[in-house]
């Protein structure tokens, strides 16, 4: 029969994507119980990332990203976008084998309808490889495969298309009734979509009784004026323990932007750098050179020259690896870097001055028994759980804000 080759590569494609949005979806899932796990992020799926190239860095990236779910303020996390891929995977590989099975008018019609729902998967990949390659700057292992199947199974579903009606009448065979093969195809794809998000919404954890359980500050006076301000916003007060050259701080920070949260917020940033230079809590530079970084934001912030505290934590969070692989070398190669790209501000940094108000930052941090971690966020004193830092963010927080007040 004509186009039955082209059909079962076709099934075949859809297979492998929907192999792939499976092993995303269960990795998003792994996260859902607000604990940390490795990413299954390769070629093969189930294969660590470690084994296949040492790191996960795109997986990572792309999956803590706000475009990697929906509703996240609705639910812990959002739906993510791999489990309807899955679904219109599930889908289109079922109507392919429903095709094998089809006579006459009702499979040129079947055909056309499985070339037009082919075409979803690759929109999407289009769609979501644009802004992982814009936005995120990132490449997610998995996601190519999907990419890739969603091709293989678009050219392989129109050319299963020009060969069937191409092909002549087959003898024998009465020409059956078309029907409405596109309305029931449909009305079959919002079924798999519906029920995979119906059962995915179902098995979601009541995570609302956790929020506002992680801890609260004793008091939030800022006595000792060394908190910095990160916004001129109207928003809820909200104290973060941040680390200048920290990647995490760095991705918190911006996924509140990428969510539009950090608008709701008045952000006031405690300094808290992980270098043992200046801070004598930890035993060892886990981000060699921030005290001096933190210093230039605290010499920014008391008017020591031209320069604002934002500038100088934007050319911190862009320069992070940059900076942290000198200082390790050598612990004098913050300062110059500094002084070069901010020459106003070298006379401040490494003054008693200023080196006395970050110690007085850090005796804060233990005087509240903050730990030794960054970033923190306390939203009018309450502490926002560190487990909902990433997938839980949008959720969490505005779940804070609803109940410790979101402006003001």
């Amino acid at each position: 029969m004509s186009g039955r080759v082209h059909v079962a590569i076709f099934v075949v494609a859809c297979l492998i994507g929907l192999m792939f949005a499976s092993v995303s979806t269960y990795d998003f899932a792994q996260h859902l119980d607000r604990q940390v796990h490795d990413l299954h992020c390769s070629f093969v799926p189930g294969m660590s990332a470690k084994t296949a190239d040492g790191g996960a860095a795109g997986c990572q990236v792309t999956m803590m990203s706000p475009y990697s779910s929906v509703l996240r303020a609705k639910i812990w996390g959002g739906i993510p976008i791999s489990l309807p891929a899955m679904a219109v995977f599930a889908f289109l590989a079922f109507r392919g084998i429903d095709l094998f099975g089809r006579r006459g008018r009702s499979r040129r019609s079947a055909a056309a309808f499985l070339f037009a729902a082919s075409t979803i998967p690759v929109i999407a990949s289009i769609v979501m490889g644009t802004i992982a390659m814009v936005e995120l700057d990132a490449a997610c292992k998995l996601c190519i495969g999907i990419y890739g199947a969603s091709l293989v199974a678009f050219l392989a579903a129109g050319l299963a298309f020009m060969a069937i009606r191409r092909a002549p009448p087959e003898d024998g065979v009465q020409d059956e009734a078309p029907g409405p093969v596109a309305l029931v195809g449909l009305a079959q794809l919002v079924g798999f979509v519906g029920l995979a998000v119906l059962a995915w919404v179902l098995a979601m954890p009541d995570y609302s009784k956790f929020i506002g359980t992680c801890g609260k500050l004793s008091d939030t006076a800022d006595k000792g004026e060394i908190m910095v301000p990160l916004d001129q916003n109207n928003g809820a007060d909200t104290i973060e323990v941040f680390d200048p050259l920290c990647p995490a701080c760095r991705a918190f920070d911006r996924r509140l932007a990428a969510a539009g949260l950090d608008v709701k917020l008045h952000r006031k940033a405690v300094l808290f750098p992980l270098d043992n230079t200046c801070n004598w809590m930890i035993d060892s530079a886990m981000h060699p050179g921030a005290c001096t970084v933190s210093e230039a934001i605290l010499c920014a912030q008391a008017g020591a020259g031209n320069t604002t505290t934002k500038q100088v934590i934007d050319w911190a969070f862009e320069s992070q690896e940059k900076i942290r692989d000198a200082a390790k070398i050598d612990p004098a190669a913050a300062k110059r870097m500094v002084d070069e790209r901010f020459p106003d501000l070298a006379q401040c940094v490494g003054s008693d001055k200023v080196q006395q108000r970050l110690n007085r930052s850090l005796r804060w941090a233990v005087a509240h028994s903050i730990p030794v971690v960054t970033p923190q966020l306390y939203v009018n004193g309450t502490k926002l759980c560190p487990e909902d830092t990433d997938l839980g963010l949008d959720y969490s927080l505005a779940g804070l804000l609803e109940k410790n007040g979101g402006g003001r």
